[in-house]
């Protein structure tokens, strides 16, 4: 059983090929630079695929293999788990598409694509929101008149669902623990970022919602602000509403406050004395403290919390700060010197700390691949 995954983004296209029911990872890698979301720029993109397939002697054609495994953004309320392709499902996912207007859309180019050239391979859409349907009423509402959400579906449906859904099966395993009783806080932190509330293997809160957007301060997104700022910056400041939206999405965050997205060179500069960096770091472990320990209030048990994403499993220092910023009412303590060393994953807490603390990479093509086995059996 050969099953592609394809992550299709505004510029590139990622592509991973697994074999067998373990979905043991056969080759991966990545086509760039891709100038526009036409069907004409993908399918040439498609084809750059099929000729490293070939070269390799893994496959003659996409149509070789046996399934292809998709990520899709958005799910809405239609979709709660992954879901085989066909004509009815197709139609039902464009018409989310102006809830994830700058992902959704691309993520459908590839399965229209393959379908109309090898249309008895099977495709299954992995989403995004899936993972997070499970959140009840009181966490994903807005306190906004009921016919906003009645009519318009307008409400919190977080991201990262395939990546937090990872981090439950992974945590299970190590602690031996089946997920149905596995309680743990994932802290997805990378340039976008979210944490989730996970009980009993359930999503059951995340600080993403109507969009990514909303929550932790991001590589280039701002996280939450008060709501009246976008109202203040189109009346007072003349932004159009197409300004705001690039504002809030693609020049705030990390490289609003510092110019650098990337946050092992923020912690560098912060080193060095920069100030702006400084305040950076500082501002993005307060309000990622602040959301974990909301979470932690709010939860019976708490298993272990997960700092996963490139962020999570390669920043020592944000793990060091932020197990460190906790009150010490919580009583969870860091083993520094397992910080400091550990290599690919692990504990990082002390024997002594009331609620453990792990690193663990995220694998979310790994993911999509098995749903897609899941969903074809």
């Amino acid at each position: 059983m050969k099953i592609l995954v394809l992550n299709a983004g505004s510029s590139s296209l990622k592509f991973s090929l697994f074999s067998g029911v373990d979905s043991h990872l056969v080759t991966h890698g990545v086509i760039d630079h891709i100038d526009d979301a036409s069907v004409e720029a993908y399918t040439r993109a498609l084809t750059s695929i099929e000729h490293l397939l070939q070269e390799k002697g893994l496959e003659e054609n996409l149509g070789d293999c046996d399934a292809v495994g998709h990520r899709v953004v958005h799910g809405g309320e239609l979709f709660q788990e992954a879901t085989l392709i066909d004509t009815e499902n197709l139609t039902k996912m464009k018409t989310l598409s102006h809830l994830a207007p700058l992902h959704n859309p691309i993520n459908l180019v590839p399965i229209e694509i393959i379908r109309a050239r090898y249309p008895a391979l099977k495709q299954v859409a992995v989403f995004d929101t899936a993972f997070h349907q499970t959140l009840p009423e009181k966490a994903y509402r807005y306190a906004l008149p009921n016919d906003l959400y009645t009519t318009h579906r307008i409400r919190r449906y977080g991201f990262h669902g395939t990546s937090h859904q990872y981090i439950a099966k992974r945590m299970a395993d190590h602690l031996a623990k089946p997920l149905s009783e596995l309680n743990i806080i994932s802290m997805h932190l990378g340039n976008g970022a979210s944490v989730c509330a996970i009980q009993n293997g359930k999503s059951i809160d995340t600080s993403m919602g109507f969009t990514p957007l909303e929550g932790l301060i991001m590589g280039t997104r701002s996280g939450d602000i008060d709501p009246a700022i976008p109202l203040y910056l189109i009346e007072a400041l003349g932004y159009s509403a197409q300004e705001v939206d690039h504002l809030l999405n693609h020049q705030s965050g990390l490289i609003g406050l510092t110019g650098e997205n990337d946050m092992q060179t923020i912690l560098s500069l912060a080193q060095q004395g920069n100030l702006q960096a400084q305040l950076a770091v500082e501002m993005f472990i307060y309000h990622l403290i602040k959301v974990v320990g909301g979470y932690l209030a709010i939860m019976n048990e708490v298993d272990a919390l997960v700092f996963t994403g490139g962020i999570g499993e390669h920043a020592a220092d944000i793990r060091q700060k932020t197990i460190n910023g906790f009150s010490p009412l919580f009583k969870i303590h860091l083993d520094h010197s397992a910080n400091d060393t550990l290599v690919c994953e692990g504990r990082i807490s002390t024997p002594g700390s009331a609620v453990e603390c792990w690193v663990l990479p995220t694998d979310e093509e790994w993911e999509i691949a098995q749903q897609t086995l899941q969903r074809l059996s």
